[in-house]
């Protein structure tokens, strides 16, 4: 056994769990993505199509095809040449399971005199009559590429791969890489790198200077684009190529920049670009942009990430460093935090939420991270303002938020965590209204921001008898649903977005004619350690799905009350109100800010007549998938058609643990 220190984002404390000796193993084989990409039958239909030509050019040429496979995984692409024609073939990976894997696959499909694993990183590899290769290759196979094209460090890998491990002229399947932009104007997704100012009846608050001058974090923000209206965005340029990188020549991981000269479209103020309906890089800052103006598109290339500059010609060829965050909000806030932060009707909400709440003489707490929500407070009357931060850079966010308001002196943070405060720290007085959103930066599921709970609970002997809490409750609801099918374009790289995103967790069986059973089942063991009785997040705006059966609350947290020592469970079916496929369910929270208002992390409209779900954009839900498909249709008896779930909530762990399970009288999908 194996003792594994892990925050609990529940209760915010550092726990020690004993685990199997195992653990750390199963964990990096269950949340691996090499099932999704076996699925992806477009994506191996074109990788066989290129692998076939490039061993047809090396035969003509009167060569013996000699492969390097990098990144190999199941060993498909390996299996692939080898079936096309390959005399030998080195297929390299680094994740021991799947070497290990790999090479029971490779020998349950006749393969295995033919492919060679080798469990190294290609930099390790060493050629020679005692080295891991026998002989150079001469046809370069990889699968190393995420949304961004060189975010894997497939350049580097390229680059020492070609200088040690090719001979002098070489094949590469990829042969060629393309990347496209579109320089475009879109308040919508500009709202989830930039904080706006907040116009409400009580007054307006204002993001510090800082925070606008600030060029922002400098990851790419992957989203499926094909999910946001074509009105959420104005183009302002054509489509242009920005580089292209030929696999088949020397490569370079040497920093470089590209320039793409335009002329603008349309008046408008540019923002963002994307290549492979998969990318969004936000500029370092807005730029107004005149139809007809002349622009220089720059984009800025190291061996690990992209970053782009827009400017005027003559300024083209400026040096442009990589864009690093100095104002800290996108160090704390991820980009839907921005997004929910920006979103006028859910801080109206609050707004009106507060305004029953709150009196002259309210003493207020906020208890959430980086919240607008004690400004808001002040703005509507409470007398004293106070906000628990729980880190020193939270602190100083919300310390230039209250300077960029005038509110430094009037507005107190406390850095402490819940059970520390005292009396002393709150001016000798009592908390007459707690309130919190709640948001916490070390949730992952829609259940981790129960931590309000516990806080309200340590914060117990600082409130008064009659203390309002804000919001009052909070809901754990659940939804089951068939995901549709999205017709978007191949997406290679195992970081990607699935397109359909059930299949993370389905077995392959076989893929192109190759039995890939052996990776199902090490799937499967480590998910059965533990994994498929875990719900795992995921932003369901961006995955299109229909509803089978009615929401369905399944537990209520109160939150005027102390979290009870006692186990809160739930057990029951869910109601199927429609046949279809149901590949899981969805789980989220809705929280009781008042008697009459209340907000959903989750299920914002539900189509009764298609099923037909729209979803809260700014944070992930909780999806508990299952292991195959089932078919399901309404049915009166429960015992024929149903999803049967039971759930537990134990406060002294702060940990939900949960079962569904499906009974249908059809065996699947």
């Amino acid at each position: 056994m194996v003792f594994c220190g892990r925050v609990n984002p529940i209760t915010g404390s550092l726990d020690w769990i004993e685990e199997d000796e195992n653990y750390d193993y199963h964990q990096e084989i269950s949340r691996s993505s090499y099932a999704d990409m076996l699925h992806d039958n477009d994506r191996n239909t074109k990788y066989y199509q290129g692998i076939r030509a490039a061993v047809k050019r090396v035969k003509e040429r009167g060569e013996e095809a000699i492969v390097l496979d990098i990144g190999t995984g199941t060993g498909l692409l390996s299996m692939m040449a080898v079936r096309a024609g390959a005399d030998y073939c080195y297929a390299i990976e680094v994740f021991k399971p799947m070497a290990d894997a790999a090479v029971q696959i490779v020998k349950a499909n006749g393969f295995g005199d033919k492919i060679r694993v080798i469990n190294k990183h290609s930099t390790e590899v060493s050629v020679g009559s005692d080295g891991d290769m026998r002989q150079r290759a001469n046809i370069l196979i990889t699968e190393l590429f995420d949304t961004e094209l060189i975010g894997e460090g497939a350049l580097p890998s390229y680059e020492h791969a070609q200088h040690n491990l090719m001979q002098e002229h070489w094949e590469a399947v990829p042969h060629r890489a393309t990347v496209y932009a579109q320089v475009v104007e879109s308040h919508r997704l500009w709202s989830w790198n930039k904080l706006f100012s907040m116009h409400l009846d009580c007054g307006t608050i204002k993001p510090p200077p800082e925070m606008q001058s600030c060029p922002g974090a400098p990851s790419v923000c992957d989203v499926q684009l094909s999910q946001l209206s074509p009105g959420d965005f104005t183009p302002l340029s054509g489509i242009h190529v920005v580089f292209r990188v030929d696999f088949s020549k020397q490569v370079s991981s040497t920093p470089v920049s590209h320039i793409v000269s335009f002329r603008s479209l349309a008046n408008g103020t540019a923002q963002w670009r994307d290549h492979w309906m998969q990318c969004v890089y936000f500029l370092p800052e807005e730029i107004k942009v005149t139809q007809g103006e002349d622009f220089s598109l720059v984009a800025h290339q190291d061996d690990y990430c992209l970053w782009y500059n827009l400017t005027k010609p003559s300024a083209a060829d400026s040096p442009a460093e990589s864009p690093a965050c100095h104002c800290g909000s996108h160090i704390i806030w991820n980009r839907p935090r921005f997004g929910e932060l920006n979103d006028q009707n859910r801080m109206e909400k609050y707004q009106e939420a507060l305004k029953k709440v709150l009196r002259p003489g309210s003493v207020c707490l906020c208890v959430s991270d980086g919240s607008l929500l004690p400004i808001m407070a002040h703005f509507i009357g409470a007398s004293q303002v106070f906000t628990l931060e729980s880190s020193s850079m939270a602190h100083q966010l919300m310390d230039k938020l209250l300077q960029a308001n005038n509110l430094k002196e009037t507005i107190h943070i406390l850095q402490k965590s819940p059970d520390k405060v005292t009396t002393a720290d709150l001016g000798e007085r009592k908390v007459t209204t707690l309130i919190g959103e709640p948001f916490f930066t070390t949730s992952l599921l829609p259940w981790h921001n129960l931590c309000f709970w516990y806080s309200r609970t340590a914060l117990s002997e600082n409130l008064t008898k009659d203390c309002t809490v804000l919001p009052m409750s909070a809901s754990l609801f659940v939804l089951a649903v068939e995901f549709k099918r999205m017709c978007v374009g191949s997406c290679i790289g195992h970081r990607d977005p699935p397109k359909d995103l059930w299949r993370i967790r389905s077995p392959c069986g076989s893929c192109e004619g190759f039995d890939v059973r052996i990776m199902d089942e090490m799937i499967k063991k480590s998910l059965d350690f533990r994994e498929s009785q875990e719900a795992e997040p995921h932003p369901l705006w961006e995955y299109p799905c229909t509803a089978l059966s009615d929401p369905t609350k399944l537990l209520t947290f109160d939150f005027r009350e102390n979290i009870p020592t006692e186990d809160l469970k739930a057990e029951g079916s869910l109601n199927l109100v429609r046949s279809g496929v149901c590949h899981g369910v969805v789980l989220w929270m809705a929280y009781q800010l008042t008697e009459d208002t209340s907000i959903s992390t989750g299920l914002l409209q539900l189509s009764e007549e298609t099923g037909d779900c729209q979803w809260y954009p700014h944070s992930k839900q909780g999806i508990y998938f299952f292991t195959s498909p089932w078919t399901l249709e309404p049915s009166p008896t429960v015992s024929l058609n149903s999803i049967i779930y039971e759930l537990t909530f134990k406060p002294q762990l702060g940990d939900l643990r949960m079962s569904f399970i499906c009974k249908s009288s059809h065996s699947g999908s």
